[in-house]
């Protein structure tokens, strides 16, 4: 369980104004969870993103604009930088960004190797750094962290209601139009969300595994017939979703 007063999860595709996820994507979480620990290497790991926000605000910036190739003109820079007998120019002006604001955070982390569980649960109690997710300034505060036991189950009696909204992976609503009766016959809208990336020998970063996936909204119904994988720990933070219910569905990738 976490929250955030302001948070931006910037898409990428997004330029002169800054989109926001409505969710922090895979690749911000996992992020997050090795800052935490001091984890110098990737651990293989699934995570469930769980949430909501309460609105959206629009922030300023200043924005910079540069290329090393790029020579000074007057009237098309505002701004001279010098580098021995260069002359190059830079353009400072405004940009836009979408702030999510009163963010609740419901996380899953799922390694892959069980004995980190102990590891990444001291972690993100008690940190390396402060924690934040999307931005730097954008400070996570941790609210509760317990090792759970996650079971799949036969989703019985009642159809289960989406208490906050969640990332559900393309895998699991394939499996759940299968198997389970849908309100709808899509869930939300769809994304294709970055996990891991790969260092080349440049030193850049490429995107290693993308994972596609819907955002299923708060109140999305999931019928009973199904098969989910659940978490049955009581929510003890009562402004928190799920605090009035037995079970938690967990939408890992």
């Amino acid at each position: 369980m976490a929250e955030q007063n302001m948070a931006s999860y910037r898409m990428p595709q997004s330029l002169i104004i800054k989109e926001s996820y409505p969710l922090p994507p895979y690749s911000t979480v996992i992020g997050m969870v090795h800052a935490a620990c001091g984890f110098t290497e990737y651990m293989p790991m699934q995570v469930s993103i769980q949430g909501d926000f309460a609105s959206s605000v629009q922030e300023m910036y200043t924005r910079y604009e540069f290329n090393k190739n790029m020579s000074y003109e007057a009237g098309r820079q505002n701004i001279l930088m010098q580098s021995g007998d260069q002359n190059y120019g830079m353009t400072r002006g405004l940009g836009s960004v979408e702030l999510l604001t009163d963010v609740q955070l419901i996380l899953h982390i799922i390694p892959e190797d069980n004995t980190l569980c102990e590891t990444i649960a001291h972690g993100l109690k008690y940190p390396k750094n402060y924690l934040n997710l999307g931005r730097w300034e954008d400070l996570l505060r941790i609210d509760d962290v317990c090792i759970t036991d996650l079971q799949e189950e036969q989703v019985q009696n009642n159809s289960i209601v989406l208490a906050c909204s969640a990332w559900i992976p393309a895998d699991i609503e394939e499996n759940l139009k299968r198997t389970v009766r849908l309100k709808y016959p899509s869930i939300g809208t769809s994304y294709r969300l970055h996990k891991t990336y790969e260092i080349s020998n440049l030193g850049l970063r490429s995107w290693k595994e993308t994972i596609p996936a819907r955002y299923a909204g708060c109140g999305t119904v999931i019928g009973k017939g199904g098969r989910l994988l659940t978490d049955r720990t009581p929510v003890v933070q009562k402004n928190m979703p799920y605090a009035d219910r037995e079970v938690i569905p967990v939408f890992p990738a």
